[in-house]
């Protein structure tokens, strides 16, 4: 997962309450270092929530039990806490619930915990103080992300352990980073406090749990991937109509009255991308009239396929833009709204299950299999340019003295490794569960789980397209001198740049890198739509 940087400041803070909280919003602030801030009616919420929060503990062992505040927590939801207690009781809560393992999440995942926990403390039904919001705020801007391990989340009561990691960061315990992650620098959260002029902050009645109760670490990961997922179905268009190209494909199976006639909106988008990538290309016109009447269905049914992987994956990014929108702790206050200042606070504090990531997780495993057809029907167009009895004519691999050279042999070969790993990582994380806290929490989404395999998902899809795109430039260059269409032609030209014509055999995994990263880093993408305009 790549982080971009721009210069600190050189854009308006992004205002959490107010501003929406999309994927480009999400890329900015995760991925490049935006500032945030919180809007004033974000502000009015949580301080009028809050009041709640006062009013009961306020109260002391007499107030009414509310769940979280003066109570334990799952199955001891039943234990009342003395009013001596309730601090007491946060901590314990946050510390025995730092119980997560494994290799820790990328510094981006973790800026979009941060994020998305603010937002949730927005709207005003979690009863956190403001400086806690605001500390949330100012971790991001100072670029203080706590060490959050990858490994121990269910799903419900959310993202409990990897969001306690994230708390102990904000409360000056455990271990962060700081900086972005090409310079980040690991020491303890108290010195980095320090080093900020922070002062710990020291947690109330019921913070402990607003904090680690919500589905943001799932909700994270799964944003930060349907982002790359959605560009990787145009980048899958772009390569798609190269391999057409070198493969003498026919582009008549992209007609816009075959689309019509079947009305699904992905497979209209991709068809229109294909007509444009492949419109006044010299290639296609020198073979246009040589009666070849239709292409196998890797070619062929592109708009079908990649158009179908990128509605399911518009699907999953619908669920996950309203958990943006959501609150997602437990127990929730609602107050009621009042212009009179002299009014008694009326309010209703309700126990329920927003926290639980069923929503998410099914959403991400379905992102899961329409993102993986990408690099199905991809490792199926590799086959088509490296094996000569389907290349209409280029040589065995991609290379002309092949027998001697294996070409592009392996590069196949790695592709269909890649292919069948996605399979295995295509089975869904949703469909599992198993009962925790004494059964009290006897159905979890395993929606960390669906989040993770996604990724690795598209990571692999990412690479399998990056070796589609090596072989159809070299099967571009073997039909030299003619050339594709204008914005293939560029696309051409940027790989070129990077990796030279395969005359001999060579280490391939080099230059597989070097076209992933001009994959990754947007660089192909915006060569093909300095020509054309794509959806």
């Amino acid at each position: 997962m790549s982080i971009v940087t721009s210069p600190r400041g050189s854009e308006t803070p992004f205002q959490i309450g107010h501003d929406v909280l999309d994927l480009s919003a999400m890329r900015d602030i995760c991925r490049r270092g935006r500032k945030v801030t919180l809007s004033d009616a974000a502000k009015q919420r949580i301080v009028r929530s809050r009041a709640v929060v006062d009013e009961l503990v306020s109260g002391g062992d007499a107030a009414p039990s509310a769940y979280g505040i003066n109570t334990g927590f799952g199955f001891l939801a039943d234990v009342r806490i003395s009013a001596k207690q309730i601090v007491e009781l946060q901590y314990n809560l946050v510390r025995s619930h730092a119980a997560g393992v494994g290799p820790l999440l990328p510094i981006p995942v973790v800026r979009g915990m941060l994020l998305l926990r603010a937002s949730t403390l927005s709207l005003g039904h979690s009863g956190v103080r403001l400086l806690v919001a605001e500390r949330l705020c100012e971790l991001l801007n100072q670029q203080i992300h706590p060490c959050v391990p990858s490994r121990g989340s269910v799903g419900a009561s959310g993202d409990l352990a990897p969001l306690a990691h994230l708390t102990l960061g904000v409360i000056g315990e455990g271990e962060v980073q700081v900086g972005l992650s090409h310079d980040a620098q690991r020491k303890t959260a108290a010195q980095a406090h320090d080093d900020a002029g922070l002062t710990p902050i020291v947690l109330a009645a019921k913070e402990g749990l607003a904090l680690i109760n919500g589905t943001q670490c799932m909700t994270s990961i799964g944003m930060l991937a349907i982002a790359d997922a959605l560009e990787l179905c145009t980048l899958a268009d772009i390569i798609g109509a190269m391999s057409l190209e070198a493969l003498l494909g026919t582009p008549r199976a992209f007609d816009p009255r075959i689309h019509a006639a079947r009305p699904q909106p992905g497979q209209a988008l991709s068809a229109e991308n294909l007509r444009r990538l492949l419109d006044g290309s010299p290639i296609v016109d020198s073979h246009r009239n040589c009666g070849k009447v239709q292409d196998p269905y890797s070619l062929r049914c592109m708009p079908q396929v990649h158009g179908a992987s990128r509605d399911g994956i518009s699907y999953a990014h619908t669920v996950l833009l309203h958990e943006t929108k959501s609150a997602t702790d437990n127990p929730l206050i609602f107050v009621e709204p009042t212009t009179d200042a002299s009014d008694p606070l009326r309010y209703d504090i309700v126990s329920g299950g927003n926290f639980h990531g069923q929503p998410v997780a099914l959403a991400l495993d379905f992102a899961g299999i329409a993102t993986a057809e990408l690099a199905n029907i991809s490792e199926r167009r590799i086959e088509q340019l490296v094996n000569p009895h389907l290349s209409s004519g280029l040589p065995a691999f991609l290379i002309r003295e092949s027998g001697l050279n294996s070409g592009y042999m392996i590069g196949q070969v790695t592709a269909a490794a890649l292919v069948s790993e996605n399979k295995i990582l295509a089975h869904p994380a949703s469909v599992d569960s198993i009962p925790s806290s004494a059964g009290r929490e006897d159905h979890v989404s395993m929606g960390v789980h669906a989040a993770d395999k996604l990724q690795r998902i598209v990571e692999n899809v990412r690479t399998v397209l990056a070796i589609e795109l090596c072989c159809a430039t070299q099967g571009i260059s073997l039909r030299a001198p003619l050339l594709p269409a204008d914005a293939l032609s560029a696309v051409f030209r940027l790989v070129r740049s990077k990796v030279p014509e395969l005359i001999h055999d060579r280490p391939l995994h080099i230059e597989i890198e070097a076209v992933r990263t001009l994959c990754e880093n947007g660089s192909i993408l915006a060569a093909a739509r300095q020509h054309s305009p794509l959806h």
